[in-house]
């Protein structure tokens, strides 16, 4: 009974492994869907603070431990005052888009490992990451969004623009539909797409090639790539401050009134919902 009520009342996983002092991976594991939690947010901001100060890392690997999930949106049946009233952080930004930024920014190579969905602030997550790579056969990525009647708060629409361009960035956001790893790669979502069976292996040596180099190399290079291509702060902090008065404001009368239209969590989510064309 003991375990019973321990695994009932278990809080979403986000697991840190030290691959060697050089390479970390950190696997989420909230099943069934991956679904984000308030109560995820201090959880990130740990890693991250983490990968900030320690002085051995060199590269991180995110993946997911949950079949079908890499990481999908913010739990909208969850009590979210507390998130939407959170203080800002030192860069001034909401906590959320503050840890994307920083994540970007971090003296280490981030790297997304996309297996399944990655959708709403688990594609955000994997934008932020300094690359992706995706499963050909399993990956689904969208910023789902405007069809629910909201804006994405991330910073999808500055970086989808830089990685894109201006039309495919407008195609993915306001279609709010499946790309599949195949297109995600065609599109420039993702650095490649490949066979599931190759994935695990093409990117577990990447990252140990990486960290295999010098750091300060690493970080000096990352700065300089940095400075001509990541967007401004005031990019990300535009799209959270509509994303604020829609998602808080309006969520739950979009909820009650079918307008929620994500498919991946239909199994958790009791309303009406709109099938994207590009669904499995």
């Amino acid at each position: 009974m003991k375990d019973q009520n321990q695994a009932a009342t278990k809080i979403p996983e986000i697991r840190l492994a030290r691959r060697s002092p050089e390479y970390w991976r950190v696997t989420f594991d909230h099943p069934p869907l991956n679904i984000f939690g308030p109560e995820m947010l201090p959880q990130v901001n740990e890693i991250i603070t983490a990968i900030e100060t320690d002085e051995q890392v060199k590269v991180v690997v995110f993946d997911s431990a949950v079949e079908g999930f890499f990481l999908i949106h913010l739990d909208f049946l969850a009590n979210l005052d507390e998130l939407a009233h959170l203080p800002p952080g030192p860069t001034g930004l909401h906590p959320w888009p503050e840890m994307l930024v920083r994540l970007s920014r971090a003296p280490v190579v981030s790297i997304a490992l996309i297996r399944g969905r990655a959708t709403g602030m688990g594609s955000e997550l994997a934008l932020a990451c300094d690359m992706r790579f995706a499963s050909r056969e399993k990956a689904i990525l969208s910023q789902f969004e405007v069809g629910a009647g909201l804006v994405p708060g991330g910073g999808p629409m500055a970086r989808l623009s830089r990685l894109m361009g201006r039309g495919r960035a407008l195609e993915v956001i306001l279609s709010s539909d499946d790309v599949p790893g195949e297109l995600a790669e065609l599109y420039g979502y993702v650095n490649r797409s490949l066979p599931d069976a190759d994935l695990d292996g093409f990117v577990g040596a990447l990252a140990t090639r990486i960290a295999s180099f010098d750091k300060q190399t690493i970080m000096d290079t990352k700065r300089l790539v940095n400075v001509a291509s990541l967007p401004p702060d005031i990019e990300i902090e535009s799209g959270w401050n509509w994303s604020e008065i829609n998602e808080y404001g309006f969520q739950r009368q979009n909820l009650k009134r079918g307008r929620f239209s994500c498919c991946h969590c239909r199994a958790a989510v009791k309303t009406t919902w709109h099938q994207p064309s590009n669904a499995a």
